[in-house]
């Protein structure tokens, strides 16, 4: 019996179909019947009725939208954020049957093959413009597949019965990235720039997203090369720092800063909904398609870690490690938080102080902020997604998040200036204090921090691409970049084993307070008093660099006498 998997998807409603006509004409034939058959339906929307106008691939391309992420706990895979023990991140999972990225991924590639198929011969502008989207999604799910797998068959044509290109193999990672990038750069040409988007088309795929996905992905393949000794890393690092370059010179992106010091925290809320940061975003609208953000502020919530918190600069610019640093320790409940990177406390509430959140009258409860109380997992606490939002806020549908309809951002514009930096700097090996003028140091303006130079690393004896790699991950805390990029530095066999920390206890006021003061919390402590959140963790660097293949999607290849290789180490 043969397994049923994404192929199969795709080819069982042309098999359906093909079934459909048979007895048709078998019942035409043995009536004999001499008039030409006229198989396309009359009363529904099928392939050959639609696919005409301009607004039928808009509609197409529509539903390519639906399957770019929602609101997540990401970087609980990684070593920033904690909730639950996350056996991606402490190295546990094991290959399992299906794969629902590896699947919805396919769906969509299919049907953006369809949409591909459908206009091949189409030289409407317009109609052209919807293709490109289509390319575009196409590129953006096979780089959903390809940064957690690798190379992946690549289909580029809808598949019908008894193709053989159903049993495609896998293309090296290298063939894949490729693959993307080639759909990006063909997309671009057809598609409109940020600035000429209609109101009624905001947040629809322009010129910019493309080229922006094209930093992510060369930067990605740039990196990996390079850390892995393989092929020739400057190819994708040029094609990273052309296409930032290219988004930065456009004049359609720049940094939010419409809420003065404090933009940081309100691009991540309805403010920054559609601001010129956003470069593509997943958007919601209340009572249409909502969402449960700000997640839950408890110990089930989005938790940074001991690993994050001291990533944070001091005001001057400096590690909490640097002798020179300002940093007040942890001994009381916000001594770690004076004097920091202000971004950190737009990321986590400092205890016991009062927010603008309004929580739900049925849900009133004495805890923070009136208390210096924490959650009970790594002792900190969200505050970057937090909304302020009246009417969801007090909507009495406790545990529905439909009100809330803040975007998501997935690409932003701080993201581009960031891989730019990074890609020059590994590309030449140095990066010039003009070149950090133009990407970070406008990122540190924002966040009101001293600008990075040459001259500061070398006098307090920093190292560049530290603090380039440091810069990225408090700027794009919790939004679900960490694991990718511990993986493409080649760092995560290292960091990816350490321990899950959290608040100082040991030495601290903490120590005084429930439930921090009870023996269960005492004796969870390293040797300098912080709290051990999760200890014994594995990475092997042979096998979790990438994870398994569906082992169904292998046995259909198997059982049918194709080989589909699975990753090493599985």
């Amino acid at each position: 019996m043969k397994l049923i998997n994404k192929k199969e998807l795709y080819t069982r409603g042309m098999q359906h179909h093909k079934k459909s006509m048979l007895v048709v004409l078998l019942v035409f034939l043995l009536a004999a019947c001499k008039k030409e058959l006229n198989l396309v339906s009359q009363d529904t929307i099928t392939d050959e009725t639609f696919w005409k106008t301009a607004n039928d691939f808009k509609l197409g391309a529509n539903n390519l939208y639906n399957g770019l992420d929602r609101f997540g706990f990401e970087d609980t895979e990684s070593d920033i954020a904690y909730n639950d023990p996350n056996a991606v991140s402490n190295g546990s999972y094991q290959p399992t049957e299906n794969s629902g990225q590896w699947t919805t991924s396919y769906q969509y590639i299919r049907a953006a093959n369809n949409m591909l198929e459908k206009g091949a011969d189409k030289e409407d502008a317009e109609i052209r413009r919807y293709l490109a989207e289509a390319k575009f999604f196409r590129a953006w799910y096979y780089y959903r597949l390809l940064r957690i797998y690798g190379g992946v068959p690549l289909i580029d044509h809808v598949l019908t019965t008894d193709d053989p290109a159903a049993f495609t193999p896998r293309s090296t990672r290298t063939e894949t990235v490729d693959f993307i990038l080639n759909d990006l750069h063909e997309a671009q040409a057809d598609l409109p720039k940020q600035k000429e988007l209609a109101d009624v088309d905001a947040g629809r795929i322009t010129q910019g997203t493309a080229l922006a996905l094209i930093v992510r992905v060369a930067l990605l393949e740039g990196t990996w090369q390079k850390f892995w000794s393989e092929g020739n890393a400057n190819t994708y690092l040029d094609q990273a720092i052309a296409a930032a370059k290219d988004i930065m010179e456009s004049g359609q992106y720049a940094l939010y800063t419409g809420k003065g010091e404090q933009s940081y925290r309100y691009l991540f809320l309805e403010a920054g909904d559609d601001s010129p940061e956003c470069i593509l975003d997943r958007r919601y609208q209340r009572n249409i398609l909502g969402h449960d953000a700000p997640y839950a502020y408890d110990q089930s919530g989005y938790n940074p870690t001991r690993k994050l918190v001291d990533l944070y600069l001091d005001k001057n610019g400096l590690p909490i490690t640097n002798s020179a640093s300002v940093f007040h320790g942890y001994d009381t409940y916000t001594s770690e938080f004076q004097d920091r990177d202000p971004r950190m406390t737009m990321t986590m509430i400092i205890p016991g102080t009062a927010t603008n959140r309004v929580f739900y009258p049925v849900n009133k409860v004495e805890n923070w902020p009136d208390k210096p109380q924490r959650n009970f997992n790594t002792g900190y606490i969200l505050y970057k997604y937090m909304s302020e939002d009246a009417t969801a806020n007090n909507s009495g549908r406790l545990g529905d998040g439909s009100l809330f309809d803040y975007d998501r951002h997935l690409i932003r514009y701080a993201e581009i200036l960031l891989s730019y930096a990074e890609a020059v700097f590994e590309r030449n090996g140095q990066i010039s204090d003009g070149e950090l003028d133009q990407s970070i140091n406008l990122i540190r303006k924002r966040a009101h921090m001293p600008v990075l130079t040459n001259a500061f690393v070398q006098v307090n004896g920093l190292n560049m691409r530290t603090e380039i790699r440091r810069e990225r991950t408090v700027e794009l805390a919790l939004e679900g970049f960490r694991y990718d990029d511990l993986r493409r530095w080649k760092t995560a066999e290292t960091e990816m084993k350490m321990d899950v920390k959290g608040i100082k206890v040991k030495g601290t006021d903490w120590q005084k307070r429930a439930p921090y003061s009870d023996p269960n919390f005492q004796n969870r402590v390293d040797a300098n008093g912080f709290l051990i959140v999760e200890t014994k963790r594995l990475f092997d660097p042979a096998k979790h660099y990438w994870q398994p293949l569906p082992t169904k999607e292998v046995a259909f290849y198997t059982t049918n006498g194709y080989t589909l290789t699975q990753n090493p180490g599985w």
